[in-house]
């Protein structure tokens, strides 16, 4: 039987904020199982599942280098969140839980040329209309309802159908990863339920820790990374986190299903019924890979159609009355998604399936995939922090290339569950102490507002740290929140 428990003397120490758990560590691991950390964030990882998880995942068939785990790494579905696993495409496996349920969840980060100060006079009206213009909670819809060949479109070409409509420019989808499309996406592989579910959700935030967030760049400490992003100290910009609602959320749970009818064709045996997959080659693992990428393709045109609205809101808000407050896209980065790359693996180039869930790509500097703007100083990652705290602009590396497929963290990664969070903390006692604080808080519910308490999430600044010390990503710039819209 697969051992099932994990303790700190079967964890060595390889370099600093870097440890690693010996393929010998049980007979059915691939390969070694590789953690970044610190001390602290490495002993809390011993307290849930996630490290055994990880060790689960280094057994796919087909696994190439290291199963890998970020700092913000914490106890998910199959994979743990903050898992990155890659997968030689001509014999290994695809596995719907090394993305998730939200597929294409992501971050985007759009920038004004406006400075705090000039905003603060129109905060509350800003942070109401925001509110208004990006509908968040479950169950609501947005402003367009699709029918159902507008939805297949959208599937099948992602922000570029937002591009079409007047939703997009030009500059947004060569600032948006892959340019706001997945190669190889079918509709027809979608389920009737999912597109249902999706049909009335496109431009819509959810709930969760998804959020739309009026940020302050706080402090700089790259400044050609800063420059070339269009970054200055004192600056508002927005953020908006968000995935592929009840779609991706559907294609996931159509596909585990139908693999968990196939694995055992395929002779695969797995010390994890949730970590079930298929083949990469095989009728199931091409058909998931086209429904995973329609669905983040409506992920991408649904953040596209947030940022519209969220211009909408600006606009009425402070046209007239304040310069420079137009906003462009920074970045937009997914970090649920299987994506297939070429990566160096023991000296030669392979062509892998790369599974990060609840990672994120960082890619560094030169990397063709970059826009061009970029190249000189590598991708932006954008990791949010929890409702409260800090966010962080970094940007990739060449060392994240070698290390980890190109991949770092995504976020503070959760200590606490939702019930838990709400057992500690009241919503309007969080509610009060974020506007002692300066932050205009605007939420459909006090008790999803609890859920999402910055105690209920790691020190992001501490799990930025060690990916800045690790190389895997660097740090360009530090924001601080000054209005959040949630669910």
């Amino acid at each position: 039987m697969a051992q099932t428990t994990i303790a700190r003397k079967d964890i060595r120490k390889l370099a600093p904020y870097l440890y690693e758990i010996p393929q010998s560590f049980r007979a059915d691991m691939r390969v070694s199982a590789r953690i970044y950390a610190d001390e602290t964030i490495l002993e809390a990882s011993l307290r849930d599942r996630s490290l055994i998880q990880l060790v689960n995942t280094a057994t796919l068939p087909g696994i190439v280098g290291y199963a890998l785990s970020m700092p913000d790494i914490h106890q998910g579905y199959g994979f743990p969140i903050g898992g990155v696993v890659a997968t030689r495409v001509e014999d290994g496996v695809v596995s719907p839980g090394g993305v998730g349920y939200d597929i294409n969840c992501g971050v985007r980060l759009l920038a004004s040329e406006m400075e705090e100060g000039e905003v603060r006079p129109y905060l509350d009206d800003l942070a109401t209309l925001l509110y208004l213009h990006v509908p968040s909670g479950v169950g609501v819809d947005g402003f367009l309802r699709l029918k159902r060949k507008e939805l297949d479109e959208v599937l099948e070409q992602g922000a570029r159908w937002a591009l079409k409509r007047g939703y997009a420019t030009h500059d947004d989808l060569m600032h948006t990863e892959e340019g706001g499309r997945l190669e190889g996406a079918r509709a027809d592989k979608v389920s009737d339920r999912a597109k249902e579910r999706g049909r009335g959700q496109i431009g819509t935030l959810g709930a969760g820790n998804h959020f739309a967030e009026i940020d302050v760049i706080d402090e700089i400490f790259d400044e050609d990374a800063a420059y070339a992003f269009g970054l200055f100290p004192g600056q508002v910009v927005v953020q908006i986190h968000c995935g592929s609602r009840g779609l991706g959320h559907q294609v996931c749970t159509d596909y585990v299903k139908r693999f968990q009818g196939a694995i055992k064709g395929y002779g695969i045996t797995l010390p994890d019924r949730q970590l079930v997959c298929a083949p990469i080659p095989s009728p199931e693992g091409r058909d998931y890979l086209a429904a995973m990428a329609a669905a983040a393709n409506f992920a991408w045109a649904n953040r596209q159609l947030l940022t519209h609205q969220a211009r909408e809101a600006f606009m009425k808000a402070l046209s007239g009355k304040i310069r420079g407050w137009d906003l462009r896209v920074v970045y937009d980065i997914a970090h649920n998604m299987a994506k297939i790359e070429i990566h160096e693996v023991d000296g030669r180039k392979l062509q892998v399936c790369v599974h990060r869930k609840g990672a994120t790509r960082a890619f560094g500097p030169g990397n063709p995939a970059l826009p061009p703007d970029y190249l000189d100083v590598g991708q932006p990652v954008l990791v949010p922090g929890s409702m409260g705290t800090a966010s962080y602009v970094l940007a990739g590396t060449e060392s994240a290339m070698r290390q980890t497929f190109g991949s770092t963290c995504h976020g503070a990664g959760r200590q606490m569950s939702r019930k838990a969070a709400k057992r500690a903390v009241h919503g309007s006692e969080l509610r009060l102490a974020l506007e002692e604080q300066g932050i205009a808080v605007r939420a459909g519910s006090l008790r999803g507002l609890a859920e999402e308490a910055p105690i209920a999430y790691k020190d992001v600044s501490r799990v930025v740290d060690i990916v800045h010390h690790a190389g895997i990503a660097r740090k360009v710039a530090r924001l601080r929140p000054i209005a959040v819209v949630k669910g």
